[in-house]
């Protein structure tokens, strides 16, 4: 790099200038690369971890004890909008949000803000919710008329905790495969994500992108996990039901999108060969059964889904999805977004940059949370 620095400086420096003006000239020239560098992070992240992914030797598919295949009946769900819904909306993007029964306020803050857009960069997008059930009579009688007053909730029929999300997401795959086979794109979204439609369809239908192809499951692709085998976390998953030391790389649960014939191939491998129970993580389980389907995952720097990011707004604006938003930080962040014109390219490079570093640095300074 040095003898590099050296020859480009050669020139400009001259013969009078001396050993000063070449070290001023390398100086400026590592000054210029470290900027350069740091303005494009997201591509150097990405690249990064495309070549992290290409490295690495996968571990064989595991098969998980068979059970039923995913609800895709109306008589299996709770509650759910027309099943002719999609049939009338015809969406290109179906976004399906996880949400917890007790959650009401988050998702009535999501239909406030991204969720009640109907129409992004002139295609159909259309917002749904996915519960399980509630334990409180009084609170499954409360979504009912939630149900009635957005018609937008579709619950399935099982108990609404943490170890039962991998229903909740089979469930999920079932009722888009069902009753929305049209769409061209579902995401799924948890319901404390900041999600960004317009930048998720300028990314996935700008000229020449890498994400056209058949089969796209597009998110923050995780590598090298080990299945956590601590009976006291919350993410135990005992060997029996996973025995291999790894799994295969997935994209973080919190936000990832699947290309129309992806939801159906994974769906369709998760009918064959899902939990015996409910064990977590989901995420990784759809990474399992992706891989089982032959669809790779695909990442992307603009699905966020570790520790928390600092609040830019030309980063806000440019991501596709930011983790760890409260109902009411939501609600302030995307009006300001949407409200303010659209970042200059360098406020855009320079903010990204702030968000990287902010999301990794906050743990250190325990200003940030792992998701």
């Amino acid at each position: 790099m040095v003898i590099r620095g050296l020859w480009i400086c050669m020139p400009w420096v001259g013969k009078r200038a001396g050993r000063s003006g070449i070290w001023s000239c390398l100086y400026a020239t590592t000054v210029s690369m470290a900027v350069f560098t740091l303005l494009f992070v997201d591509v150097i992240e990405q690249w990064i971890t495309s070549m992290a992914m290409s490295s690495v030797s996968e571990p064989r598919a595991a098969v998980f004890p068979p059970r039923n295949v995913p609800p895709n009946r109306p008589e299996e769900f709770l509650l759910m909008p027309s099943p002719l819904v999609c049939q009338r909306a015809k969406p290109y993007l179906i976004t399906m949000v996880t949400s917890a029964p007790t959650h009401h306020r988050a998702r009535q803050v999501i239909r406030d803000t991204w969720g009640g857009e109907n129409i992004v960069r002139g295609l159909r997008v259309m917002t749904l919710f996915m519960l399980g059930v509630a334990s409180d009579p009084g609170l499954a009688k409360m979504l009912i008329e939630e149900a009635r007053e957005h018609g937008d909730l579709v619950q399935g029929r099982f108990l609404d905790s943490y170890s039962n999300l991998t229903l909740k997401t089979l469930a999920l795959q079932g009722w888009v495969r069902r009753f929305c086979p049209q769409a061209h794109f579902v995401a799924k979204v948890d319901d404390d994500v900041l999600f960004n439609p317009s930048a998720l369809l300028h990314l996935l239908n700008k000229s020449h992108s890498p994400y056209e192809q058949a089969d796209l499951y597009l998110g923050r692709v995780h590598l090298h996990v080990a299945p956590d085998r601590n009976t006291d976390s919350k993410h135990y998953l005992p060997k029996e039901a996973y025995p291999p030391s790894v799994f295969p790389d997935y994209c973080s649960g919190t936000a990832y999108v699947l290309s129309r014939s992806a939801l159906l191939k994974i769906s369709l491998a998760a009918s064959a060969s899902p939990l015996s129970t409910a064990h977590p993580p989901e995420d990784a389980f759809v990474g399992v059964c992706a891989r089982a389907a032959g669809v790779l995952p695909t990442h992307s720097p603009l699905f966020s889904g570790g520790p928390s990011m600092p609040y830019w707004r030309c980063c806000y604006q440019t991501m596709v999805s930011v983790h760890h938003i409260p109902p009411q930080d939501m609600l302030h962040y995307w009006t300001d977004i949407r409200s303010s014109g659209r970042c200059l390219w360098l406020s855009v490079r320079a903010s990204l940059l702030m968000c990287k570093v902010g999301a990794l640095l906050g743990p250190a300074l325990g200003l940030g949370k792992e998701a």
